[in-house]
C-alpha cells in the first residue's frame, strides 16, 4: 500500500476565479453606500411586511416565502444595529481621545 503524503492548503493555491469581488465604484460617497445599504434593508422589510399581510387575507402563498422573507428581513435589520452600534462606539472612542 503507498500512501501519499498531504499538501499542505498554501501549496493548493486559490484561482482568482474562486475568490468574490465585489465590484463597488471608486468614485462612489460614503453616503450613497450608507443610502443604498438602507435602502435594501428598508426593501426587505416591505417585502417581509407584504408577504405576512397576504398570509393575513388568505391568498396564496406558501408560508415557507412569509418565513424566509421574515428571516431575511430580520437579518438585514440585525447587521444594521450591529454597524449603527460599532459606528457609536467608534465615535464615543474618538471623544475620549486626549487632543
Amino acid at each position: 500500500m503507498q500512501i501519499h503524503s498531504m499538501q499542505s492548503p498554501f501549496q493548493l493555491g486559490i484561482d482568482e476565479k474562486t475568490t468574490t469581488k465585489q465590484n463597488v465604484p471608486i468614485n462612489q460617497s460614503f453616503q450613497q453606500v450608507l443610502t443604498d445599504a438602507l435602502s435594501k434593508v428598508n426593501e426587505a422589510q416591505l417585502q417581509s411586511s407584504a408577504a405576512t399581510q397576504a398570509m393575513a387575507r388568505k391568498e396564496p402563498i406558501d408560508l415557507h416565502e412569509v418565513i424566509i422573507a421574515a428571516n431575511k428581513a430580520s437579518v438585514a435589520l440585525q447587521g444594521t444595529l450591529e454597524v449603527r452600534n460599532k459606528v457609536i462606539e467608534a465615535y464615543q472612542e474618538m471623544m475620549r481621545m486626549q487632543v
